[in-house]
Formats: structure tokens, sequence, C-alpha cells
């Protein structure tokens, strides 16, 4: 599976982005399909995730309520809408495939994708 993020941009606090990934090779709805993120100098932390179905999601405490995962099967797309941004949002965001969304939060990961760099500025 290969996995292409992009949407990424600088924005100013309290702004709203939307990311998206492509995925190809096997089936999307295969797996399911998580964002990761990573600034500079910290470690990459979860951010959300989403089962193969669609019904079940997960979130970080610090984007809960801010950010909304999902997905477009049929367009083998995942997406991250990001509401209300703040400085401490900046930090390249990642895709990634897993087996399930519980693992994912493990930082289980079966493919990674490229990320796609957002700054928010204040």
């Amino acid at each position: 599976v290969q996995l292409q993020a992009s949407g990424g941009g600088l924005v100013q606090a309290g702004d709203s982005l939307r990311v998206s990934c492509v995925g190809s090779g096997r089936p999307f709805v295969s797996f399911a399909m998580g964002w990761f993120r990573q600034a500079p100098g910290k470690e990459r932390e979860f951010v959300a995730a989403i089962s193969w179905s669609g019904i079940r999601t997960d979130y970080a405490d610090s984007v809960q309520g801010r950010f909304t995962v999902s997905r477009d099967s049929g367009k083998n797309t995942l997406y991250l809408e990001m509401n209300s941004l703040k400085p401490e949002d900046a930090a390249v965001y990642y895709c990634a495939a897993g087996k399930r969304v519980d693992a994912l939060r493990q930082h289980e990961v079966t493919y990674w994708g490229q990320g796609t760099q957002v700054t928010v500025s204040s």
C-alpha cells in the first residue's frame, strides 16, 4: 500500500485546514487508517484513527473536539479536518494504515505515508 498525504500549509491560529491521504495498492477498505504528527524535536504522536468501516473513531486528547477524521473508501482517501488550529498543532502530519484503531493508537502501523507540513502562526 502506498499512501500519499497532501493539503498541508500555513494557516493562522483559529483557522481550519483539511489534509488528505490517498492510498493505492491493496484495497484501502482492508485497513484501519490513522493520522500521526511530529513536531521538530519531538516524538511522533498519535492524532486520530478510524476503523475500516468508518464507524469507530479515536482521537488524542489534545485534538478531541477540534479534529475530525473521516474516510471515503470508494475514493481510497482518508481525511483529517482540523478546526480551531493552535500553534502547538504545527507539525508534519503522517497518514498510516494498520490492523485496528486500538493498534494504531499504540503505534502499531503496517504502512506509513509520507508527511505533509502544517504550520500555524500565532
